[in-house]
Order: structure tokens, then sequence, then C-alpha cells
């Protein structure tokens, strides 16, 4: 069985996106990173932000209230499956959605104050393409902020999936592994300041959250939202059992009182136009 990745790599192509799925797979540790992100975004009252690879709108529904109503947020995704979920989520005046590619994205120059892009830059077929993009859209000395995965080690929930499925699937190896892509904090810092970008910084930041036990942790790996899971999905029903038995064994020691307790160290890397 082979994979059909949609764009994005998020859902499955004609496939609506399970929210739900999504925010226990990524979104419970994401989200924890988002306050980060905007703050050196330096997002504000009045701001014109522009959120690329909006997702569900995760990031988007924390920006809103900080802008007010006399600024806005445009959420661009390749993804018309994700859009369609950030829409349903985020029924506000000031939130817009745009089907947009994020290497080509349909804005004239200078039109934004911030630009911010959490977990989508690792899954550009080009970053440097994508951020160079982000500069041009901004205004002068606007600022750029994204958010990526850590080294594979940083990041057991799906790191140790990855591994496991790609002893089944190695030719899926390079998707499973793009999660991982930008985690190297100098190869982000170059790529920021080879953008144009100005007084480039890039910060490691961890946090912990608690999973109610591994079958919580299990359900939205069934669903198929995102690279990963969608790998999964491509193993018979005898692999599928051998996966899980892997990731439940090596998962155990975040294991306590039942509950799984895991840390996720991301890279926050920003630029000044």
């Amino acid at each position: 069985m082979s994979a059909n990745f949609g764009a994005g790599f998020h859902v499955l192509p004609g496939r609506a996106v399970d929210p739900a799925a999504y925010d226990r797979f990524t979104g419970r540790w994401s989200r924890l990173f988002i306050p980060a992100l905007l703050g050196a975004a330096e997002v504000a009252p009045g701001r014109r932000v522009l959120d690329v690879a909006t997702g569900t709108g995760e990031a988007a529904l924390m920006a809103l209230p900080i802008v007010g109503a006399s600024g806005f947020v445009v959420g661009a995704d390749i993804s018309p499956a994700m859009l369609k979920a950030a829409r349903a989520r985020l029924n506000e005046p000031l939130f817009w959605p745009v089907a947009a590619d994020g290497q080509a994205l349909p804005f004239r120059d200078a039109n934004f104050d911030c630009v911010i892009c959490q977990l989508g830059l690792q899954f550009f077929p080009d970053p440097s393409l994508g951020l160079a993009e982000f500069r041009r859209v901004l205004r002068n000395s606007g600022r750029v902020a994204v958010c990526v995965i850590s080294s594979p080690d940083r990041a057991p929930m799906w790191s140790i999936l990855a591994d496991a499925i790609s002893r089944f699937r190695p030719t899926l190896r390079n998707i499973l592994y793009l999660s991982f892509s930008l985690g190297d904090h100098t190869r982000l810092e170059a790529l920021l300041g080879g953008a144009g970008l100005r007084e480039v910084r890039v910060e490691r930041e961890t946090r912990e959250a608690i999973t109610e036990s591994f079958d919580k942790y299990w359900e939205p790996i069934e669903a198929g939202i995102g690279s990963i899971p969608q790998s999964y999905l491509t193993l018979s029903d005898e692999e599928r059992r051998a996966v899980r038995e892997e990731v439940r064994d090596r998962l155990s020691r975040f294991e306590s009182d039942g509950k799984l307790l895991m840390s996720v160290e991301m890279l926050i890397g920003r630029g000044r136009a």
C-alpha cells in the first residue's frame, strides 16, 4: 500500500480534517509554544498579522484577541481541508482564511506587520523561498517569527513513532522525518538571515504536557491526521500492531500512574525586515 499525501501532508486527499485528532496528536504540545511565537513576532493591538500554514487556526485564535478590533489576522494554508477546519473554528470577522502556497504568497509587498509560522516551515519544499516570501510581504521593521521542532530526540512523542514506522516503510523515511528537518539551530539562523532579515535570533524552548494514558495518545494516530499518522495507515494490520507495541514499550519510560509525561523542545526563530 502506498501513501498518497494531500497538500501540506495534513490529511488524505478528499478527506475532512478531524480537528480533535489533530489537536491531540499535534496541538496538545504545539499550542504551548504559541505565546512565545507571538511575542517573538511582536504581535500587538492593531497589527496586521499573516499566519502562514495556519492549520486548524490555533495560532490565529491566540493572536486575534491581541490585535483587537483595529487589527486582523489572515490565515494562509495550502490545504483546503485545513482551512475549512480553521474557518469553522474561528468564526470571527477579523480572521480571513486564504488558500495559498507559503512559497508564493498572493499578497502585495509590505502588506503585514507580522508574519508567523507555527510548525509549518519544515514541510516547505524550499524553506528559504518561503522565508523570502515572508520577508517580501512584511512592512518596514515588521517581524517574522517561526516555530519548528528541534531534533528527534527532543520530541519523543513524534520521533519514536516515526522511527518505528520507518522500519516497515523505509521509502517513507524522508517524509516521516520532515517534522525535524529544521531542527538545527545554526541552519535555521542562516535561513532567516539569508532571507534578508535583520536582528535574527533563534532560541530553544521546552514545554511539558500530560497525556491521560497511552491509549489516549494512540487514538489520534489511528485517525491519520498528519504526515506520521498517514504513514502509519499504510501499514498492514500486523505491522500496525507491531508498531503500536514497540511505541508503547519505548514510551513506557515516560509513564507514571498510567499517564504519559513528555517534554518537547522547539526552536523559535525571529527576524526584522
